[in-house]
């Protein structure tokens, strides 16, 4: 198999995304949330995968004819942002007018954070709250905590997305991958569980989840305290 052709192939594995997000919104549409976010955390695995492919075979040069940033950027838009957010509004975890202001704030700070040309930093890394919804709202979903927790929440990573702080991408990111890697991949594996066992209040995949997204919110933070604000001082 040539080169192109194996760079064609990873834009059609990329674009399997889009099938994953339509199979999560139509279990989300019939409120089978546990099902819903199986198909998203398949759709968050192949986003992880495609990225490290695209370069291995070199996209832009043997596949240029697909923009292969530009469709990432539309999966990731209905499996990060756009799902999950319907789903936090159709759950009932945010009622009445709270539900109102999150799918505002969700859905519009983050068309404007995905077409933000500032959105990666030189190591790779993001630039604000890379509007991983998907993963805050699964989380919502296992802790089931008061409607103001969350709206607190969403509020505060959402100003987040524009704010000057770092937040690590578990692949490019190479300062602490050897151990940010394998948190992300143990992250998958928690959510996925706890999707599959129907968000069981007393799973053990709480925990996982819980220990996973503290790290990966703010490792990259914890970078630029220890190493660059060191550094300029």
């Amino acid at each position: 198999m040539s080169i192109q052709s194996r760079a064609l192939l990873v834009h059609l594995f990329t674009a399997t995304g889009a099938i994953f997000a339509m199979l999560a919104m139509l279990a989300a549409v019939d409120q089978e949330w546990d099902l819903m976010f199986v198909w998203l955390v398949v759709a968050f695995f192949v986003d992880g995968i495609d990225g490290p492919l695209a370069r291995k075979y070199d996209v832009k040069t043997n596949a240029p004819q697909f923009d292969g940033v530009l469709l990432d950027l539309i999966i990731d838009y209905l499996t990060y942002v756009f799902i999950p957010a319907f789903a936090l509004f159709k759950s009932g975890l945010m009622d009445g007018w709270s539900g109102w202001v999150t799918i505002i704030i969700i859905t519009f700070a983050s068309a404007m954070y995905f077409c933000d040309t500032r959105m990666k930093t030189k190591d790779n890394s993001f630039s604000g709250f890379p509007g991983c919804w998907n993963m805050l709202v699964l989380v919502l979903f296992a802790l089931t905590p008061p409607w103001w927790v969350s709206l607190i929440l969403v509020t505060f990573l959402a100003v987040t997305m524009f704010a000057p702080l770092k937040f690590v991408h578990p692949v490019r990111t190479e300062r602490w991958r050897s151990f940010t890697l394998p948190m992300a991949l143990a992250w998958t594996f928690f959510a996925g569980w706890a999707a599959w066992v129907d968000f069981h209040p007393e799973s053990w995949a709480h925990w996982g989840l819980v220990i996973t997204s503290l790290y990966l919110l703010f490792a990259g933070v914890a970078q630029q305290f220890l190493y660059e604000r060191g550094a300029q001082g």
